[in-house]
């Protein structure tokens, strides 16, 4: 299999030249580019056009036993906010959601390296916080399966990242900067039993997305972080669906801190049964991903309408590096989804 070409951004710009397109496609190992969504220009009618751009900021930690994850989103019509727990020796969750018209009292920060995102209601408050190389979270919900919850975490970014710019025709777009493994350290209490998150057993990831899509939306997506040969923190990152990647996939491995890119992968898996084995290969990937559970969502409001199937899984196989060094990955936790969207 020949490797597909790969553009690396290396060079600082707006996100949107003065028309309202892209000013530069690929992908970089920092956030180079300025987010300058005013610019957008897909409507003739400005005024509508906010309702079609999303932007959400999604933090996940994965612990030995468990994985926490915080979202706050606005997708133009309406506004989530939502956070989820799974519980990997039982194989449980339990995820709670509020969704909020128009968005309104959500604040989400330009650019991904630095600033606040926000939400304050009478059932949850969300802040997340960044600049540094630092990030926090701070969540407080009121009732999360009957229980009070707080989190109260913070992490230290790696050197490099996957930042990804990838065109949807002529004038949609996707700006995303995905981290993995985030030593992650605080504590999580839910139902006043506290978990001390430790930085030498517990990762943390962000998922930051800003965009303009297709009304009906297509992707997959799988990520981890962790650690392999016990001590190394290892990540990966890898995708597909929609917009025109032939510039650049968001397929990348994360060891030591830096970034390995890849090209295309292929995923194998049965969607008419996510918990059978899914598979991941090219030239330099060769991993079985064996579910344990199934987190399916549904979102039905009005004009947004989507369907999750987040598969939460062990990975085993090999990578290969940019250096040629083959790590070998054993019951690496994380996840692969599959995410049909109309919004």
């Amino acid at each position: 299999m020949v490797e597909m070409a790969q553009h690396e951004i290396v060079r600082p710009s707006p996100l949107l030249d003065d028309d309202g397109r892209l000013a530069q496609v690929g992908w970089a190992r920092q956030p180079l580019l300025d987010c300058n969504l005013e610019n957008a220009a897909f409507y003739r009618l400005r005024p509508l056009q906010r309702f079609r751009i999303k932007r959400w900021d999604y933090y996940g930690v994965t612990l030995p036993d468990l994985y926490f994850s915080a979202t706050i989103a606005d997708l133009g019509y309406a506004g989530q906010v939502f956070i989820y727990a799974v519980d990997f020796n039982a194989a449980t969750y339990h995820e709670e959601t509020i969704t909020i018209p128009l968005g309104r009292g959500i604040d989400l920060p330009r650019n991904s390296d630095a600033g606040t995102s926000r939400f304050e209601g009478s059932r949850a408050a969300l802040e997340f916080s960044s600049g540094g190389g630092r990030r926090a979270i701070h969540v407080e919900w009121a009732d999360f399966a009957g229980r009070p919850l707080s989190a109260r975490l913070s992490f230290t970014e790696p050197p490099e990242s996957t930042a990804v710019v990838i065109p949807i025709g002529d004038r949609r777009f996707y700006y995303n900067r995905k981290i993995n493994c985030m030593p992650a350290e605080g504590e999580l209490s839910i139902g006043g039993e506290v978990r001390d998150v430790d930085p030498s057993t517990s990762s943390g990831n962000l998922d930051w997305g800003r965009g303009v899509w297709a009304y009906r939306s297509f992707w997959v997506w799988a990520s981890a972080s962790g650690f392999v040969d016990g001590i190394r923190r290892f990540g990966l990152n890898m995708g597909f669906g929609f917009g025109d990647t032939s510039e650049a996939t968001e397929n990348t491995v994360l060891i030591d801190g830096l970034i390995h890119k890849l090209g295309k992968v292929d995923f194998e898996y049965d969607p008419s049964n996510f918990m059978r084995p899914w598979t991941m290969t090219s030239n330099r990937v060769d991993l079985e991903f064996i579910p344990f559970l199934d987190r399916s969502a549904t979102t039905h409001l009005l004009l947004i309408d989507s369907g999750v199937h987040q598969v939460f899984g062990r990975y085993a196989g090999t990578v290969t590096l940019d250096d040629g060094e083959t790590v070998r990955i054993n019951d690496l936790v994380g996840w692969a989804e599959e995410h049909h969207a109309r919004w």
